[in-house]
């Protein structure tokens, strides 16, 4: 049997999420990251890149090239997807993991300089080819999509649970609430900034925000298009976050063990994407968890007649193998239209 090639991709955006796709990729049989774009110094991307993996040794730095045992990758110094040369390193794939580049003109750029297709970390800023979750609606794809995002770690939780309960019941309505680690964009010490809650420090508050969860979500679950509100509060933990998620059903007679075996026995439909947990966790606990959703039972309550209060776990590394999930889902479409 003739051994498939391996999927080219390029990152853009050295972070968090994209040292942890470099990561997982580095450790995968079918994928290899040919190029990363990031201002960053090579020698300082590399420390970062070393000082979070479990095993540090895979990792070197050659000049201006990352190598593991599976690949040697480009380091490029560039911070615009304008001017990020993708075409020189025959990429089929770039993740622009920045949480910047969200709109579809930036998109468009790094389209024109060479990469097959752009997949977004975040929700895109405005129309774009497909929002795409494993384990929801892969079978929506097309080989036609060029521009596309994989959501966000939050909104693929919230869709992943509203996906599996509106299989078993009917949900009128709900809201829900991430309580979500700090991020890189906000500020460690007050500072004034574009807002005035995010201009207070994220090391010593709980600071609400918004959550645009609730504008996409009918791209991915039409059913529930102005059914659901979401919002955000940022704690000063650096990682692990919690769906908090109430819903409103139209039954009365269900009860927390329905809601909760509705879950356990939907695991297999979504192998390494959801999860259960049935001990009583806390944050760290979910740290290096590469699931999408760790759903948490203890934490399931009932508030009058219909209305459920729901616990679910999620941290960055699960949106990061998502990512490249969607990679793969496009590169054996491609394989599948080649071969017809």
């Amino acid at each position: 049997m003739t051994q498939k090639k391996p999927i080219r991709v390029g990152i853009m955006g050295f972070g968090q999420t994209g040292r942890q796709i470099y990561d997982l990729a580095s450790r995968s049989d079918d994928v290899e990251v040919v190029a990363i774009a990031d201002i960053g110094k090579p020698d300082i991307l590399s420390y970062l890149l070393r000082s979070e993996v479990k095993q540090p040794e895979r990792h070197t730095l050659e000049g201006n090239f990352l190598v593991n045992p599976n690949f040697k990758t480009r380091l490029m110094g560039i911070d615009t997807p304008a001017e990020t040369p993708w075409d020189i390193f025959g990429v089929d794939a770039v993740i622009d993991s920045t949480g910047i580049y969200g709109d579809s003109g930036s998109m468009h750029d790094h389209l024109n300089n060479g990469a097959g297709r752009v997949i977004l970390r975040t929700l895109p800023a405005d129309t774009i080819d497909r929002i795409v979750m494993p384990g929801i609606n892969e079978s929506s794809i097309t080989a036609a999509d060029r521009m596309i995002s994989a959501g966000s770690a939050t909104t693929t939780a919230l869709c992943l649970l509203l996906n599996i309960l509106s299989r078993h019941f009917d949900i009128e309505c709900g809201s829900m609430t991430t309580i979500h680690a700090y991020t890189s964009d906000q500020v460690l010490q007050d500072y004034a900034g574009s807002d005035m809650r995010r201009s207070r420090s994220a090391a010593k508050n709980i600071i609400p925000n918004g959550h645009e969860a609730q504008h996409w979500l009918g791209r991915v679950l039409p059913q529930f298009e102005g059914k659901i509100t979401t919002s955000a509060l940022n704690v000063p933990i650096h990682e692990g976050c919690l769906l908090d998620t109430n819903l409103v059903l139209s039954d009365a007679s269900v009860t927390v063990e329905d809601i909760n075996d509705a879950v356990r026995n939907s695991v297999g439909d979504y192998p390494g994407i959801v999860d259960v947990v049935e001990d009583p966790i806390v944050s760290s606990d979910v740290i290096g968890n590469p699931h999408s959703l760790l759903f948490d039972t203890k934490g399931t309550i009932k508030a009058g007649e219909t209305i459920f209060k729901t616990l679910g776990w999620y941290e960055n590394l699960g949106h990061a193998a998502r990512l490249l999930d969607v990679v793969r889902l496009y590169a054996e479409l491609d394989r599948q239209e080649g071969a017809a």
